[in-house]
């Protein structure tokens, strides 16, 4: 297990040093001038070369890019002075000459706009984001799983239908034209019996409360964001529950004279789940990821919203930063759950 987990790791760290090449190149060479989309066409020389020598981009392209690995590696090389020490946060491990091998947090660098760091910013909008996923995917299992266990065991009737029904166009939506109808329908025509909003955010500000936590503006993202998931659960759960209800022990079940309500929830269902939290434990990260244009179409502050606006300024550091959150999220994701997997069935490492 040790051995396979090993594996499993190295193959997380290569997929994120293949990311991190892939972002640097669509970012800060493909592009042409961050400096100048950043500052402007109209800038002065003077103005772009102060930009350029702040972040380093007067630097060639090879050498911004072992600057850029060396920022993000938790152990990197670092000039050993006291601006380094609070820029960087890091523990000094050893010292050569006038530099220092150190132990530290990947550094994402600074907002072009703002020159605050990447990570305040992300800390300050992650987990807003968090709470959209975690509470689109509840939503998401808990009307999945009710009305996949009604379409089998009311399998052909038009209960049946209707599940289909909404499975199909849950699947087939995009989640941005989703979120423009169920914004403009429940947002703006139906607002006086929701009492929802089109768009606002987790926490508002109140001038006599301060911030303050608004549920009600979550609503709406969180439906959007979870009518996909939630229409693949229901789906999964239907083709599990008639594999499972055609099984010899739930014959044997109902010959004994047990209620349907417990052949169905304690016995069926049971044994139907599997498959059902293998792909909850898929789908987490990607709602992280897919929540850009829900939030964005709802106007809430979190990781999407941030990100998008940071592409339209130019603001690569943020966007990049993003980037390399969600990809992270997904391998430490993936490895868990082919973890677990090999927890469960030890015939996985040998695969």
């Amino acid at each position: 297990m040790g051995v396979y987990a090993l594996r499993k790791l190295l193959y997380g760290l290569a997929v994120m040093a293949g990311v991190v090449a892939v972002v640097f190149v669509l970012f800060n060479i493909l592009p042409g001038d961050p400096a100048r989309m950043t500052m402007g066409q109209r800038s002065d020389v003077q103005s772009l070369e102060a930009v350029r020598k702040e972040f380093g981009l007067d630097k060639s392209k090879p050498v911004q890019f072992f600057l850029y690995i060396n920022d993000l590696s938790p152990i990197s090389v670092h000039e050993n002075t006291p601006e380094n020490q609070e820029k960087y946060g890091y523990i000094k491990l050893f010292k050569v000459g006038g530099d220092a091998w150190v132990l530290k947090k990947p550094y994402l660098r600074r907002s072009y706009q703002t020159k605050r760091d990447v990570t305040t910013i992300l800390s300050e909008t992650v987990p807003n984001t968090f709470v959209l996923a975690l509470t689109a995917m509840i939503f998401a299992t808990i009307i999945g799983v009710f009305l996949g266990v009604l379409s089998a065991v009311y399998k052909g009737t038009w209960i049946d239908k209707a599940a289909n029904m909404f499975a199909i166009l849950g699947i087939s939506a995009p989640a941005f034209f989703a979120g423009i109808i169920i914004a403009w329908l429940f947002g703006f025509v139906l607002s006086d019996y929701t009492g929802l909003n089109m768009s606002g955010s987790l926490y508002s500000y109140d001038p006599f409360e301060g911030e303050i936590m608004t549920l009600r503006n979550l609503w709406l993202p969180m439906i959007t964001l979870g009518l996909r998931p939630l229409a693949i659960i229901v789906q999964l759960t239907r083709s599990a529950m008639l594999d499972v209800l055609s099984q010899d022990y739930i014959r044997t079940a109902r010959a004994k004279g047990l209620s349907r309500k417990t052949i169905i929830y304690k016995h069926a269902l049971k044994n139907a789940l599997n498959p059902v939290i293998t792909a909850i434990s898929g789908w987490f990260a990607s709602l992280l990821a897919g929540s850009f244009f829900v939030e964005y179409i709802f106007g809430y502050n979190g990781l999407g919203r941030t990100t998008v606006y940071a592409l339209e300024m130019s603001d690569f550091p943020v966007v990049m930063g993003s980037i390399l959150f969600i990809a992270f999220v997904f391998v430490v994701v993936n490895i868990l759950v082919d973890l677990l997997y090999a927890w469960i069935d030890p015939r996985v490492k040998l695969a």
